[in-house]
């Protein structure tokens, strides 16, 4: 009996131990890439392992814009003619739960802080500034705009978003604390995208009306207008390069993404992108970006050293966000 007990004991630790040693090759597995179907109303899920598209996720209508949450818990889909929001697992794709009664959410974007949650309703022009309590969303203040509120950046501080106007060309600053507008400035022709940079003193607006991007200084009470910086036709949406030294905005008609210096804010490099490039995302080691053809209903995967367009994955219509776990520095 004693014998027995001893053989059954190192079985037992030699099927730990093998589980032990399991444990590693799962979460060694990559998370997916989820993709941002808008005219399907679907979130495609790529395995970058084998770079197939491993399902779809039904989103509601009209989903415009995808984004992780600062906590990396949840990729948030806003359906913008859906008014709902879904949250999916970013290591599974599985559903979490679904929001509604969040009204066209266009746009979205939380505070670093996540006690803001700031949605652009583009078709009904207004900006809603909700408070986040962990769980909850509570709308604080609906605040009209100028014409078709388009995208969001929230200070790293938290206490101001500033927001683009598409057809008014205009770019707006909100309080959180009071959600007041602070000031209204006008841009060039259809602004669209907002990157932060020097400490969010200076803003780089994609002017995709026009070929480039618009430079603001901000760091005083006033906004002021000091450049611009020529990138390509369309010039739309950022995605920080994660070294604290460039920035990558995508030219959706000219088709090409081009990489600004923050120092100098000039373009270095541009890299050919068919198919209109929308977003991006930046794999966690620097080297491949993610782009979403727009009209090609394709993801893009560019080598960055070498600057070409390494595979398209089948994805479905309008592909517009994408966002992975694994991810560079944003």
């Amino acid at each position: 009996m004693r014998f027995l007990a001893t053989a059954h004991g190192r079985l037992a630790a030699f099927f730990f131990a093998c589980a032990l040693h399991a444990v590693p090759a799962l979460a060694a597995e990559p998370p997916p890439l989820f993709v941002l179907n808008s005219l399907d109303a679907t979130v495609s899920v790529v395995d970058p392992a084998t770079w197939t598209e491993k399902s779809r996720i039904a989103t509601g209508k009209e989903p415009h814009h995808i984004y992780m949450t600062p906590d990396e818990r949840s990729v948030i889909v806003a359906n913008s003619a859906g008014d709902s929001l879904t949250f999916l697992n970013p290591r599974t794709g599985d559903v979490q739960r679904v929001v509604y009664g969040i009204i066209d959410p266009y746009q979205l974007q939380f505070s670093r802080d996540m006690k803001w949650f700031v949605t652009a309703a583009n078709r009904l022009n207004h900006v809603d500034i909700y408070r986040w309590d962990g769980k909850d969303l509570t709308l604080a203040k609906r605040i009209a705009t100028g014409k078709t509120p388009s995208h969001i950046w929230i200070d790293a501080t938290s206490t101001v978003a500033y927001v683009t106007m598409q057809d008014s060309d205009e770019l707006i600053a909100v309080d959180l604390a009071t959600q007041t507008i602070r000031w209204r400035t006008a841009t060039g022709p259809m602004p669209a995208d907002i990157f932060g940079i020097h400490g969010d003193r200076t803003l780089l607006v994609g002017l995709t009306g026009s070929d480039g991007v618009q430079v603001f200084d901000v760091a005083g009470p006033q906004p002021k207008a000091v450049g611009k910086i020529p990138t390509g036709k369309g010039a739309h949406a950022f995605r920080s390069a994660g070294d604290g030294q460039s920035v990558f905005v995508s030219n959706r008609v000219a088709n090409t993404i081009s990489r600004i210096d923050l120092k100098t804010l000039q373009v270095i490099e541009s890299y050919p992108v068919p198919g209109g490039p929308d977003c991006m995302d930046l794999s966690a080691d620097g080297k491949t970006l993610y782009v979403t053809s727009r009209w090609a209903k394709k993801l893009s995967v560019i080598d960055l050293a070498s600057r070409k367009v390494v595979r398209q994955v089948n994805v479905g219509r309008s592909p517009h966000g994408v966002w992975t776990l694994d991810h560079a520095k944003r």
